[in-house]
């Protein structure tokens, strides 16, 4: 029995695909282990949204290397689409590069001329390990043609999952006792615009509405355009839709934002989180920015801190600009002072955590129900768990809570 590995970088995308690696593995009879012993086979599912993904994928290579210099390397994930040279650049390594389409052959290239392992049949996931939420890919790929994002790139074209798979896999996860499910894609937004009969995020989400035992189910990130007044009737509505959205604002700034070819400007994105505070009273909003753009000046970057102060997000997932080639943006010869960029970031930093205290403030003295996920590391009296509107809440307790 072969001893296998996996290391994740990235979003929930490329963590569903790896679960659903794992569980291929599983059933041909490959043994995980995560302890620190050596593994014969090591998976890296890559990432490189960023510089620093791309540093660090390569890094879980080498260390799958120094760990055990005679065991086979599997490589995939996004990586590997644009930027194979880098990977085979690390010299004394078994490697096999596997393309984001070719995922879901890794068993089959594995088992190839072994009869021991029986490729399985059943697609998608049963379980999540490590996590109480399970996520759940609905979609791949992305239409936008944002400056800066090399995702499309690697990623190619957006493609939707059949709503009857989606519907049997989240019925089976259900089954297995995730209460809570969260729907992910690369842009979750744009569910089912090439299917046919075209569809909607709305119909996934009110299939699963139907699932017994599924308490809540929660939309990973999603674009402000792709947020009809039917979805946000629906978030107002919905016993099982959780009042949360993460909805990517990159810049308040409007000249910015077209030169990022983004597809609405400042106005946009504050009316629209108005209009789900109305509807939706309690909502969370968490969000991305992207700091030290090409051409951003000290005024640019006042217009994102007056527009996040505006629209108090819960959380905010802050990144310096990262110049990925192949992109237009990486042409662009205007690009920020790293000291500047740096100093922006602390600074939106501090503002978005005065944001989030005081959203977090107006439920001071309410009920809430919580789902617990694990013990608080460093003081095991305490577990954590978060709110249906993304709050993270302690709860002490000598008996487990988990998933409860």
């Amino acid at each position: 029995m072969e001893r296998v590995k996996f290391y994740t970088l990235g979003c929930k995308v490329n963590q569903y695909d790896t679960q659903a690696i794992r569980e291929s593995l599983e059933s041909a009879g490959f043994k995980e282990i995560d302890n620190g012993g050596k593994a014969d086979i090591y998976l890296v599912n890559t990432c490189t949204v960023t510089h620093r993904a791309d540093l660090d994928s390569l890094r879980l290579i080498r260390r799958a290397k120094r760990e055990n210099p005679r065991a086979r390397i599997i490589v995939t994930g996004c990586l590997t689409e644009l930027d194979r040279q880098k990977i085979e650049a690390v010299q004394g390594i078994d490697l096999l590069i596997v393309k984001n389409r070719d995922k879901d052959k890794i068993l089959k290239r594995l088992a190839k001329g072994n009869a021991q392992y029986t490729p399985r049949n059943a697609r998608g996931i049963s379980s999540f390990k490590g996590h109480t939420r399970a996520f759940l890919k609905v979609q791949d790929g992305c239409n936008n043609a944002c400056s800066y994002c090399k995702v499309p790139l690697v990623r190619g074209p957006s493609r939707s999952r059949p709503l009857s798979e989606v519907i049997r896999e989240a019925e089976r996860l259900a089954k297995n006792g995730f209460k809570e499910i969260v729907l992910c894609g690369i842009c979750l937004g744009a569910y089912g615009n090439d299917l046919k009969p075209r569809l909607s995020l709305l119909e996934v989400i009110e299939g699963m509405e139907r699932i017994d035992g599924l308490l809540r189910i929660r939309l990973s990130s999603i674009e402000a355009g792709d947020i009809s007044s039917a979805l946000i009737a629906k978030l107002a509505g919905s016993k099982k839709l959780c009042p949360h959205l993460h909805i990517p604002i990159q810049s308040g700034d409007d000249e910015i934002l077209k030169k990022m070819q983004r597809r609405y400007r400042s106005a946009d994105y504050l009316t629209l989180i108005k209009k789900l505070k109305d509807k939706v009273p309690g909502i969370a909003i968490t969000t991305d920015i992207l700091v030290g753009f090409p051409g951003e000046q000290e005024e640019n970057f006042q217009n994102t801190l007056n527009l996040i102060k505006a629209i108090q997000p819960l959380k905010a997932h802050i990144f310096p600009y990262s110049r990925r080639a192949g992109t237009p943006a990486a042409r662009f010869c205007q690009q920020s002072d790293p000291a500047a960029v740096k100093q922006r970031v602390v600074r939106l930093k501090a503002v978005a955590r005065d944001c989030a205290l005081e959203y977090k403030s107006k439920f001071l003295g309410k009920d809430k129900e919580v789902l617990p996920e694990c013990r608080v590391k460093d003081n095991p009296d305490f577990w954590e768990g978060y709110t249906n509107n993304y709050i993270k809440v302690l709860i002490k307790s000598s008996s487990s809570l988990k998933n409860q």
